[in-house]
This record gives C-alpha cells, structure tokens and sequence, in this order.
C-alpha cells in the first residue's frame, strides 16, 4: 500500500490588533470553543489575539478584533508572485553579499520560498545581511522584466557568468524559447514566472528569512551539498505577525518534543535512524488505536490477517516492486542460497492468501485487513520524528470484488474511514478523486467503471471533492483523504485506490456463475496511513493532552502525607482494577506533585487527605474541568467509566 508522508500548510483564520495600543501587547492563541478550561483538547480553528495584562482599571475598553484569513498561493495569485519574486530578490542580495555564490533553482512554497546556493554555509548574522540587502533591492523599485531568447543565447550569457548549475537546468528544459526575468538591469534567472511589477510591489517588513538548511542537487546524496535559504512572505504585515504566532504553536505542539517531555516514544541512535521506539506510555496509545481499529474492522465485515516481514526476493519480482520501486528497499539477504527480501508493502502477502483456494463469485467481496509493518530505505536527511520513518506499521486493507461491486464497496470503506477519523477527533476532511493518467494498464471500459463508481460513492456519501484529471496511480483510479488537525493544517492519511496491475501479474482469478475463470476487482485503502504517522499528526492535533479516553495515564493519586500511602495504594489499585488507567505519585509535597501531573497533562488527579481515608473518599481535580469536588473511590470509577465509554471530559 503506498502511503504519503507529506505535510501541507493549510489557510487558518487568525484575529488581528485592532487600535487601541500598549507596550505590554501579546500575542496569545484562543480556541473557538467558548470555555477553554474544560474543551482545550477540541479546538478547530485556531486564532491569534492582541491581548493586555491588566494595569489600570481605567484603561480604554477594546473594540471586538477583526478577523483576518492567511491567504494560500492556490487562493491568492498575488501572493504567490510576491514569494516567487521574494526567492529572486533573496538570490540577488546573495551574490552582491557573496560574488562567488553559485545559484541553482528558487521556487515558491507552501508557506514562503527557498534558494539554494553553492557557498560556503551560512549563519544567523548572515541571514540579517542578506535581508538587509533584500530590503534595499525593494526599495528601490526596481522592475522585474521578461526576455524570450534563443537556446543558444541563454547557454552564452550562462557560460559569461560561470553558473554551472543553470547550465544543467537550461539542458533540462525542452521548451523554446527560453524564459528570463530581470531584475532592473542588474540580475537575471532563467524562469518561467510569474512575478510581480516591480520589485517595490513587496511589502518589506511582511517578508523574513527563517533558517538555513543543507540540500543535495538534486536531492542526490552522491552531489554537491548546497546552502538552503527558507524564507516566508506575506501580503501584509498583519499576515505575517499572524502566521509567526501560527508557527509558535505549531512549535508548541511539535510532537518530537512533547513525545520526549511526556515519555512516549524515542528514535535511539544506537538502533538506527528511523526506526521508532513506542515508550510503555505511547504504547498504550497505540494499543488503544489498534484494539479500535480491530473492532470496527471486524464490525465491517473485514477478517484480521498476520504475515510475515520478509519473503523471497522472487515475490517481489512479480509483484514489480524490484523494478519500481527498488530504491525504497533494503539490501537482499541470502538464506540457504536463496534471496529475501524485507517488505515494503502487504499487498503481495495478502493476494497470496487470497489465492490459497479456489474462490467462487459467491465468495466475493473477500476483505482482508492487517496492521502489517514495513520497511523502507529513506535519506537520513529526510527522516523527521514519527512523520517519515524506516519502519511503520500501516493499517493496511485490500477487498477483492465483483466490477459491480465497487461502488458499494468504496462506500464502505468511506463510512467507514469516517467513523474510525472521527473516533479520534477528526471530523474535517479534504477529499480528493484522481483519474487515469496518460501512462496507465487495463483498459478503457474498466477505467470508466471503476473512476464512475467512486465518483457515484463519493456522491452517495455527501462529500464534496476535486477532480485530480490524469493523477491517479497507473494501475488505477483513487481517492485520498487529507484530515485537518486544530491547526487547521491538512495531512495525508487515508487512501483509496483500485488496482488493475497486481490481478493480472499474480493471475488471480474466481470462477463466475458460467464456471469461468474471471480477474477480480483490487482495492488497495488505508485510514490512518501508518500508526507512527498517525500517532504524531494526534499528538499536534492534541498538543499531548489527550482526552479522557485516550490518555495513557488517565489518574494520578496524590497523598498530602506519606500518612496517607496505603490507602492510595489500595485507591489505585481499585482503579486498575476497574479498567482505569492510573498510577500513585508521592514522596514530594502534594503542590509540587499537582505541578509534575499538570506538566505531565494528567487529565484527573485524586488528592488524599485524612479526611479522606475517613470516608473511603477522594478529592478529585479535573485538567479539563477544575475541582469536581470529594467524591466516594466508586462513583469516581463509575463517573470515569462512564465518560471514557462516552469519549467525554469529566
């Protein structure tokens, strides 16, 4: 099953400053629910507020901010030619600070642009400079100018300024004549635009250089290492106040720092990069993620599959992913003078178990489902935390079916999707159909059959979607499904795709009602995409405080006094008893010890005091909802038990 790793930006609304003005001003972030304390966890949409610490009661009473939306380059033409012409302006401030920079390719970005240059590597003084110059570049207004020329004539000018990296881009164009923009007369790039006017069309202080990074040309390994300038750009310095604030939350909620602070999940060095190691705390996370997964899998009519991770080097030859994909494999090992091979992907073990019978075309639609772990070769340089990583457990499907079964199928598979995304909060999605491309097998009357009976699920289903026209997979049409997290930002998870390849080169067949051999229908799907990438897009969605139900830790006992030990022990021990996640903290004084569990984000907390081992009771904090007051150890199992079953706070 192939799964994508990729993160996009999405627009988000945020609050600007209205007029009234103070030195003490901040920006803080709000939810859109009305009481913070007690919903912190479900927030959709996030905003950025000015806000004054109290000083005078007399102060000037605030007008209600007004509410600004951050722009996309897919929503805003005018912002995506600012960062294109950014990337320009960045590249010509580059080469007056540093002649001997060589320049190589500047694109726009989700949420910016980037250049990289052959130099020597860069610091954060020299990130000042460089934006400096650039501000100066603006200033001064100069044009940004268009010039058709020949092949003949680009390749002489490159040659006259000794850019080896443009003359490699010039020989991949195949276009003519060749595109050049310049800025004033004094630089000059080989591109295709847009840009705007004049380089005074910028607004300067709604650009800023964030950081610098190492890239391959090319993204070859085996190349030359370059110097990557990140920088981001707006339309307004509102937008840009607004999205800096937007990136320190998105910080804040950086799940490779809060999977450290809270004990979750590591990547030892000793191990390898890549490969992820789930803390007894994640592990319950999972745990919780993969025991729903299974229900309702199985509640959907799909039968539960274990396969092994290795298999012969042979499998993999028919299944083409030795000619397609072999450079997202590891090394061949050799057992008894035979090659194996570690897996990539499920689907040749699953289409394995689908032929180990005769199958009929009352048997079909055949459902098989596996939470199977695979393996593939990624760049140290690209591996990121729980987002891209070398082994990963997908939650992997494939149904064999009938042609006319296809669109109730993939209505299926949508309800599905839905009910398992919104268990875990996500309930705003992105839906995408991708249709036959140019390169393609099977032919045109299944195509239609296939690419009309997901559009007709979709319709079924109620979802709006865009028409991706020629990006579907060569095997087939599908669908994917980007959820958005509280941040408003979009991640792939889940997939759908039919597949008219595997059929055919694994010859799998059922016997139709003539008793002749027919190719059954593949359907290849995912919902969470990988359980790593899932758990890490949950812990941002969640910034790590997880609601009731999903928390690993789901009470702390605290005793005022040592005095008071064995009864939280026998507290705690009821607890566990009963299903409930908890753990007996002690040995500091109780207000450090509600500290470390607030740090900790432990939803409830249940203080005991002499009063309370007097009564068999506990005086209970809520994270979510402050002092629920003293309450008997049974009603507090019930009114847990009763919230986690409902997924509410308590």
């Amino acid at each position: 099953m192939a799964s994508s790793h990729s993160l996009l930006f999405a627009s988000s609304f945020l609050y600007k400053p209205n007029s009234f003005t103070s030195s003490h001003r901040r920006f803080v972030y709000v939810p859109t629910r009305r009481f913070w304390p007690r919903q912190r966890h479900d927030f959709s949409t996030v905003f950025a507020v000015a806000t004054e610490p109290a000083i005078s009661s007399t102060r000037p009473k605030k007008t209600e901010p007004a509410m600004v939306q951050l722009p996309s380059n897919d929503s805003s033409d005018k912002l995506l030619k600012i960062r294109h012409t950014c990337a320009h302006v960045m590249a010509m401030a580059v080469q007056k600070l540093f002649p001997d920079a060589k320049v190589t390719i500047g694109p726009w970005i989700d949420n910016g642009f980037y250049y990289d240059f052959d130099m020597e590597p860069l610091t954060d003084k020299d990130l000042k400079r460089i934006k400096k110059e650039m501000d100066r570049i603006i200033s001064r207004n100069l044009p940004l100018l268009k010039e058709d020329v020949s092949r003949e004539e680009a390749r002489k000018r490159i040659m006259a300024i000794n850019e080896p990296y443009k003359m490699e881009i010039l020989d991949s164009i195949k276009e003519e004549p060749i595109t050049v923009y310049h800025i004033g007369n004094e630089w000059w790039d080989l591109c295709a635009g847009p840009h705007v006017e004049t380089t005074g069309k910028i607004n300067k202080k709604a650009v800023e250089l964030e950081s610098v990074a190492g890239a391959y040309w090319r993204g070859d390994e085996k190349r030359q290492m370059l110097q990557r300038i990140y920088g981001t750009a707006w339309e307004s310095e509102e937008q840009l106040k607004a999205y800096l604030h937007f990136k320190e939350e998105a910080k804040r909620r950086d799940h490779r720092r809060i999977g450290q602070d809270l004990d979750l999940f590591s990547i030892q060095d000793e191990a390898g990069g890549g490969l992820v190691f789930w803390h007894p705390k994640g592990a319950i996370v999972r745990n919780i993620i993969e025991d729903s997964w299974k229900k309702m899998h199985i509640e959907h009519g799909y039968d539960l599959i274990y396969t092994p991770h290795v298999a012969k080097a042979d499998l993999w030859k028919i299944s083409g992913h030795l000619d397609f994909y072999r450079e997202n494999m590891y090394d061949q090992m050799e057992i008894e003078d035979e090659l194996y091979q570690l897996r990539p992907m499920n689907c040749p073990y699953h289409i394995l178990l689908y032929q180990r019978k005769r199958q009929s075309y009352r048997d079909l639609p055949v459902r098989v489902a596996e939470l199977g772990t695979v393996y593939r070769y990624e760049l140290s340089g690209s591996l990121h935390g729980l987002f891209r990583v070398r082994g990963f457990t997908q939650d992997d499907a494939h149904i064999f079916c009938l042609e006319d079964q296809i669109k109730d199928e993939i209505r299926g598979v949508l309800d599905l999707t839905e009910e398992i995304l919104s268990r875990f909060g996500f309930n705003k999605y992105e839906v995408n159909l991708s249709t036959r491309p140019e390169k393609s097998v099977g032919d045109d009357d299944i195509w239609e059959k296939a690419t009309s009976a997901l559009k007709d699920a979709l319709d079924d289903k109620g979802w709006s979607y865009e028409v991706d026209e020629g990006g579907g997979a060569f095997y087939g049409p599908k669908i994917d499904l980007k959820i958005e997290d509280a941040l408003g930002r979009k991640w792939q998870c889940s997939t759908i795709q039919v597949d008219f390849n595997l059929p055919q080169r694994f010859d799998i067949t059922y016997v139709d009602t003539n008793s002749d051999k027919k190719r059954p229908i593949m359907i290849h799907r995912a919902v969470l995409g990988s359980l790593e990438r899932f758990f890490g897009v949950l812990i941002e969605h969640y910034a790590g405080d997880f609601p009731l139900w999903l928390s690993p830790v789901q009470v702390r006992v605290l005793p005022v006094t040592d005095n008071q030990l064995e009864f939280c022990k026998e507290v705690s021990k009821k607890l566990r008893a009963c299903g409930v996640r908890a753990e007996l903290c002690h040995g500091e004084r109780l207000p450090k010890l509600i500290r470390n569990a607030e740090t900790q984000k432990i939803p409830l907390m249940a203080v005991v005091g002499p009063k309370e081992v007097e009564t068999g009771t506990v005086t209970v904090r809520s994270r979510f909802g402050g002092e629920l007051g003293t309450i008997p150890v049974d009603e507090f199992i019930n009114k847990i038990n009763i919230a986690v079953e409902s997924r509410t706070a308590l």
